[in-house]
């Protein structure tokens, strides 16, 4: 089977081709403007039962549509831009996205609120397509730091997104909202088109449509069970038949790749225990990254009565949260010269011990809003560090042919941390509670147990990177 397969359309001249500090920061933006989706929604979600005239329980599926769409999308858009190209398919997922602002921007019931979001979802995809491109298009000497930025935009753009749209959301009808997503989705659909050249890099063979199915299956009622145990109750049926068809449905298909010649992941790659424990590491830091996006907002928004709370309106939270997206891009250049030095295993390594440390900080730190913030910038400064340095593990221990699949995958892992992180944190503060005049409030206890919790996973992470096998030139000095 043939690697390479000339592009469509004609690559572009040498002369034409962008600087590689053009590539970057179109990709870039791209990665931070399609993972803003993930927090836009957030300033209106108490007000989303009577914007949209529905139950708070349905409300939440506007939340949940986008995780779900891009959770299933990921490694199925990873493996068509391996085949097919990467850039019209990053194309492709900005397209989507904006696709499903104009819907949300127009809609004012459900269906169609909770069909835009997961349209939005689809993009999520982007991200580790971009790192595949920046692989294939990009010197050698500038793909580390390229990669390292890259991937910390899943992180800057969750970061920057609440405080972007909770101004907004206070100050314009919501549908603005998703008309601004729009706006920004067509900006960088153009920037992709004009200045993202087409990799030659191309694996062609035919689509596995089955694994596609069956890793959709299986990742949906894996995932709903996770979002919806709070609401529905964990010993439910409903969610123990959701976890028991999840379990199943991840058999089979497992069952069904490695019997397919051109499967959807190559799951013999997958186990590779530089690839395994690196997906393994992935989840556990990626379940520490949400309890930092949970609880230090609640805890910077709740009333002064509580004896813990600070009551800041949610744009004055979010901008006290920005900083830590900030810390998570400036560090990206520094984690990709560290990995260069030293290795990523160390730089995954040093990334989740300083996340455990900021979640000890949140610990013994909640006096003052300035100690909140410092807590916060340490977390996000640990996961910018382990987040760049995934790409260069995965990328050394894949086929050039399936980058942009392992890289979905990876970013898949990440995405299953979070969402258990979600559901585990929201467990903790809905029973760890206390009573405020009518209001029943997390309490202070339920706070440092989250943080504990969060600080577990960030050691996990540690245990695992521990794990993942060196090569010779990382021993060296990668």
């Amino acid at each position: 089977m043939s690697v390479l397969a000339a592009d469509a359309s004609p690559a572009l001249p040498e002369a034409k081709r962008p600087s590689p500090t053009v590539l970057i920061a179109v990709l870039s933006t791209v990665g931070i403007v399609v993972s803003l989706m993930q927090t836009l929604v957030v300033p209106i979600i108490p007000s989303l039962p009577g914007l949209l005239s529905t139950s708070a329980s349905n409300a939440s599926w506007v939340i949940t549509a986008t995780l779900l769409a891009g959770a299933v999308s990921t490694p199925i858009a990873g493996r068509l831009g391996d085949m097919f190209g990467k850039r019209r398919v990053l194309i492709t997922n900005v397209g989507f996205m904006i696709a499903g602002s104009v819907i949300c921007a127009t809609a004012n019931s459900l269906l169609p609120e909770v069909l835009g979001r997961s349209l939005q979802g689809i993009a999520v995809g982007a991200i580790p397509l971009g790192i595949s491109i920046m692989r294939d298009e990009l010197p050698p000497e500038k793909v580390g730091g390229a990669m390292a930025v890259m991937s910390a935009t899943l992180g800057v753009g969750g970061a920057v997104g609440m405080p972007f749209s909770a101004v907004i959301a206070q100050n314009m009808n919501w549908h603005m909202l998703f008309w601004v997503a729009a706006g920004l989705g067509v900006i960088c659909a153009v920037l992709v088109f004009v200045f993202v050249p087409e990799s030659p890099v191309r694996t062609p063979s035919r689509f596995d449509f089955g694994g596609a199915i069956g890793l959709s299956i299986a990742l949906m009622t894996l995932l709903i069970g996770i979002t919806k145990g709070v609401d529905w109750g964990w010993t439910s049926g409903s969610i123990l038949g959701l976890f028991a068809v999840s379990l199943v449905s991840f058999l089979g298909w497992g069952a069904y790749e490695l019997r397919q010649s051109a499967p959807l992941v190559d799951l013999r790659v997958s186990a590779r225990p530089r690839v395994l424990f690196t997906n393994m590491a992935s989840i556990a830091v990626g379940f520490s990254l949400y309890g930092m996006s949970l609880t230090f907002p609640q805890l910077l928004m709740a009333p002064e009565a509580t004896g813990y709370g600070f009551g800041l309106s949610m744009v004055v939270a979010g901008l006290a949260m920005a900083p830590g997206g900030m810390v998570m891009m400036l560090l990206s250049p520094i984690s990709a010269r560290l990995t260069a030095k030293k290795g990523p295993k160390l730089t995954l390594g040093l990334g989740a011990t300083v996340i455990a440390a900021g979640y000890l900080c949140a610990l013994v730190l909640t006096d003052s809003v300035w100690q909140i913030m410092m807590s916060a910038m340490i977390v996000a400064g640990g996961v910018g560090l382990a987040y760049a340095a995934m790409p260069a593990l995965i990328m050394g221990a894949v086929p050039i042919t399936e980058t942009a699949a392992a890289n979905g995958l990876n970013s898949l892992m990440r995405s299953i941390g979070t969402s258990t992180s979600a559901a585990v944190m929201s467990v903790v503060l809905a029973h760890m509670t206390m009573q405020l005049g009518p209001h029943v409030l997390p309490s202070r206890e339920g706070f440092h147990t989250a943080f504990f919790i969060a600080m577990t996973g960030a050691l996990v992470a540690i245990v695992l990177t521990a794990c993942i096998p060196l090569r010779k030139r990382d021993q060296a000095g990668a």
